[in-house]
């Protein structure tokens, strides 16, 4: 992974093509108004992620980067798309824009080493769920596998485990993740092999990662997981928000009681070896 290119805190210390990380995200949420991703609200609300601006003073346009995500607003600016990689620390991203005028600016710049891809939203709605359906998948998880919630010895375990890492990732600490995040995993003979996690939180919720090992998939794991995590979300009146990466987590999340909103533009940014 590349290191984190430079990001001022101040205008003193800063060139022109510095980038500046806001103090306080609302000062940027004008620029993101009507945009319903929780990832978005997790930066505006200071709670996780960053809100990376060129103007402090009134800023015209806007990146909300966590994890592997960044979120284009306002006017587009070519500074914030060559920067964000950099400054995020990241040889892999997706790049969200909020128009058509973002989204050429992406293609332009990273012509090469991005690819064109289609996202689903679902929509967030709190009464949507059959908890008799959801406590009857948990029930029904197959012989031999054991489900338990994310403590500080998985949570470990999580970190260290790459195709899970995302579980947890974006918590510096478990300390951090119990306050603010909350997952389940499920085990067979001791090791994870699948389950379903917050991969940010913000005030009032969570977004879900749910992921399988490759060699346990088609078993209804993600399903269980996803189902444990979702009541147990419930319980603590957290929004269990969800974001479909592709068509088969999308109809996971719809098996699980969401409703499709949209799809929506997004690129993967690789960089380039």
């Amino acid at each position: 992974m590349r290191k984190k290119g430079k990001v001022a805190d101040t205008a003193e210390t800063s060139s022109q093509s510095t980038l500046y990380r806001l103090k306080n995200g609302k000062d940027a949420a004008h620029l993101f108004s009507g945009w319903q991703e929780t990832i978005i609200w997790s930066c505006l609300q200071n709670v996780m992620g960053t809100i990376l601006v060129t103007e402090q003073a009134k800023p015209k346009a806007a990146v909300a980067a966590l994890g592997d995500f960044c979120f284009f607003a306002g006017t587009p600016d070519p500074a914030l798309v060559s920067q964000a990689p950099e400054c995020c620390g990241r040889d892999y991203l997706l790049m969200i824009p909020q128009n058509d005028q973002w989204a050429a600016l992406i293609e332009e710049y990273y012509a090469g080493s991005c690819k064109k891809v289609m996202r689903y939203t679902l929509k967030k709605e709190k009464e949507g769920f059959d908890e008799k359906k959801l406590k009857d998948a948990v029930s029904d998880l197959p012989s031999g596998y054991t489900m338990k919630t994310v403590d500080r010895v998985l949570f470990q375990q999580c970190r260290e485990l790459s195709w899970c890492r995302d579980f947890v990732s974006n918590y510096e600490s478990y300390d951090a993740y119990q306050s603010r995040g909350l997952g389940t995993v499920i085990l067979k003979d001791g090791e994870i092999v699948s389950g379903a996690s917050s991969y940010s939180g913000y005030n009032g919720g969570i977004e879900i990662e749910i992921d399988t090992r490759a060699d346990h998939r088609r078993k209804g794991l993600a399903f269980a997981a996803g189902a444990r995590l979702i009541l147990d979300c419930l319980e603590r009146e957290w929004y269990p928000s969800w974001d479909a990466h592709n068509r088969d987590s999308l109809s996971l999340a719809e098996k699980l009681g969401y409703r499709f909103s949209h799809e929506y533009t997004a690129y993967e940014y690789k960089e380039r070896e």
